[in-house]
């Protein structure tokens, strides 16, 4: 017997048809302005230049011309899409994450489950996955003979990981609530931490494998350990300056609050790391992939003296900033949000963790692997 559909459920139904049609109408009518200005402009014209290993890729109003030079990149008018984030396409992806997190609650309602944090520990290795996967495709633009080709690839670019990872997160999910209800374990959580671990550690395996076979990918363990030497000294540093003057910032999350500060203090330490770093740890400075990363820097370079800049670097004002952040919207999630809707508060600190550990996953294993 199914279960009846609520308004809500209905509404969001109705809002995803409405925005569905409206993307594949407006390319279908105004295909230069709506799908090359708007959707490949921004969305699909990076993944496919980046799947290419190209400098760019130029509407021709049809796949794109792949360009293999910046100069020419430049130099080219009309609709230019370059691998990488811009304004618009993070913004595109932060709406597209919340109005699919109420998706989700509807799905977590029918089954009957995430009602507390234990939801949030066991989607932790499905998180460090996700970072793992896309240093897969890093690596493969780096080896003498890639792999893995278009358009497989494209799968595991941004943003297409992130619907990839989501699909086998949720299949997972689903396999884990089954095999509890139907008596083969005890609870759903356990099954859940093991597919992702599983799929973490394959993921790992493939990585070491390329090290061994082939001679542009490196091992440079220590910029994991720094990374995690660095998180956990900063988050322990923070967890004891709210305890002691701030103490309701934890109340209402408790240890998930913790770890959700903790995964973005990765991202942070790994940006400082590989940014400013990298040659002194035994690899390459790397450059910053998002434009957050890029804004802060160049904050960096504008109010602070180039004479302090010169011997700290200038990206660890990024991890001040992702300290900070990840603490204030720790502390919006009292006691009173999570009785209201434990469903969605839990959901909301995954999907913030996961915005902060995933790109800092990637970024201190494109550091620990040499791509």
């Amino acid at each position: 017997m199914g279960f009846p559909e609520s308004r809500t459920e209905r509404i969001w139904t109705a809002v995803l048809a409405v925005g569905v049609l409206a993307l594949v109408g407006g390319s279908l009518i105004f295909p230069d302005r709506v799908y090359g200005g708007f959707v490949w402009h921004y969305f699909w014209g990076p993944v496919y230049a980046d799947a290419h290993s190209a400098a760019c890729a130029v509407w021709d109003g049809g796949a794109g011309t792949l360009l293999y030079d910046s100069a020419t990149c430049a130099a080219r008018s009309g609709v230019v899409a370059e691998p990488g984030y811009t304004l618009v396409s993070e913004a595109g992806y932060a709406l597209t994450l919340l109005f699919m997190l109420a998706g989700v609650v509807f799905l977590l309602d029918r089954l009957d489950v995430g009602e507390d944090y234990s939801l949030l520990y066991a989607l932790f290795p499905f998180m460090l996955f996700g970072g793992a996967l896309r240093v897969v495709e890093d690596a493969n633009d780096t080896v003498a003979s890639s792999v893995i080709h278009y358009p497989l690839n494209a799968l595991i670019i941004s943003p297409v990981i992130y619907f990839t990872v989501f699909a086998l997160t949720v299949a997972a999910l689903l396999i884990a609530v089954w095999l509890a209800r139907t008596g083969r374990t005890r609870d759903y959580q356990r099954p859940l931490f093991a597919f992702g671990t599983g799929l973490l550690v394959l993921t790992l395996a493939y990585l070491c494998a390329l090290v061994v076979v082939d001679q542009n990918v490196a091992f440079h363990p220590l910029f994991t350990i720094l990374t995690y030497v660095i998180a956990a000294a900063v988050t322990a540093g923070d967890y004891w300056l709210m305890t002691r003057y701030a103490p309701g910032v934890f109340a209402g999350t408790g240890f998930a609050g913790v770890l959700v500060v903790f995964g973005h203090a990765i991202d942070g330490a790994s940006n400082v790391l590989g940014l400013d770093f990298g040659a002194e740890l035994g690899y390459v400075d790397l450059t910053p992939k998002h434009p957050a990363n890029r804004l802060v820097i160049d904050l960096a370079h504008r109010f602070l003296p180039e004479s302090l800049l010169q011997v700290t670097g200038d990206a660890w004002p990024f991890l001040v900033v992702k300290l900070v952040a990840a603490t204030l919207v720790v502390a919006l999630f009292d006691e009173q949000l999570y009785e209201e809707n434990p469903r969605y508060t839990v959901l909301m600190l995954v999907a913030i963790l996961a915005v902060g550990l995933g790109p800092g996953t990637r970024d201190m294993l494109r550091a620990t692997f040499g791509v």
